[in-house]
């Protein structure tokens, strides 16, 4: 059942960073940049919000959701970012490690399930603003996210993202509240608790996407979703207090 926990983080995968002037119209809001090179997307980002059109996301993530950082590393390979991603939800952490390739100005995810991300144009000068089409099963979805290398940013850095939802026609997004806390780094102290996402992450398979995607799309996906991780949270509690 530990699988279910993706639905809450698969939509928060990904990453990118861009820089340049302040945007005011969508052609400019949503025009994509060049990301020259895998270095200046590496170190610690924090997500603040994010919208995509999976039915009932957002719903999903303001009953589930706590905050969320990720911290990416060079790998040995050319071109591949390894992301540790650290999810609060329940109250208690989790993290989850995958790999991404920088191809053709886009960031590719292969394993559970194909996605690519592009770079936005964005006027926070520390932010990155990524937009994301990934296929569920037989589904094709899309999402924005907003990163920053700090916790909180201004409210006109947030209402710059929140047109380019509406320039996308995404639905509103959610956004994350710092004063919540953040998970701590596991790698740092042995004695941070967190249960490692990785290995069910990575196991999921063709059939697992279908029918996950069949049960987004299912009348009451949403109920369904929110019993099962509600069934996950105790579950969790359980193993944590063990």
């Amino acid at each position: 059942m530990m699988e279910c926990v993706h639905v809450a983080v698969a939509v928060f995968s990904l990453l990118s960073l861009g820089q340049s002037a302040p945007a005011t119209n969508c052609e400019s809001l949503i025009q994509p940049i060049q990301i020259n090179g895998r270095d200046q997307l590496l170190g610690r980002w924090t997500f603040i919000a994010e919208s995509t059109d999976i039915p009932g996301s957002r719903v999903l993530s303001k009953m589930f959701m706590g905050n969320s950082w990720l911290s990416s590393t060079a790998a040995t390979q050319e071109n591949v970012i390894t992301t540790s991603q650290n999810q609060k939800m329940f109250g208690l952490c989790f993290s989850l490690t995958y790999n991404m390739t920088l191809e053709n100005n886009a960031l590719v995810l292969v394993i559970p399930y194909p996605s690519t991300a592009f770079l936005l144009n964005t006027g926070c000068p520390d932010c990155m603003v990524v937009f994301t089409n990934y296929t569920i099963g037989r589904s094709l979805y899309k999402g924005l996210q907003l990163l920053s290398r700090r916790p909180k940013v201004s409210a006109a850095e947030l209402e710059e993202y929140k047109k380019q939802v509406e320039c996308l026609n995404l639905p509103a997004a959610a956004i994350l509240d710092p004063e919540n806390g953040f998970c701590p780094d596991p790698a740092l102290s042995k004695d941070t608790k967190s249960i490692d996402l990785t290995s069910s992450f990575n196991s999921m398979g063709s059939d697992d996407m279908n029918l996950l995607d069949k049960i987004l799309k299912s009348g009451n996906g949403v109920k369904l979703l929110n019993e099962m991780l509600s069934m996950i949270s105790r579950n969790a509690t359980a193993m944590m207090e063990n």
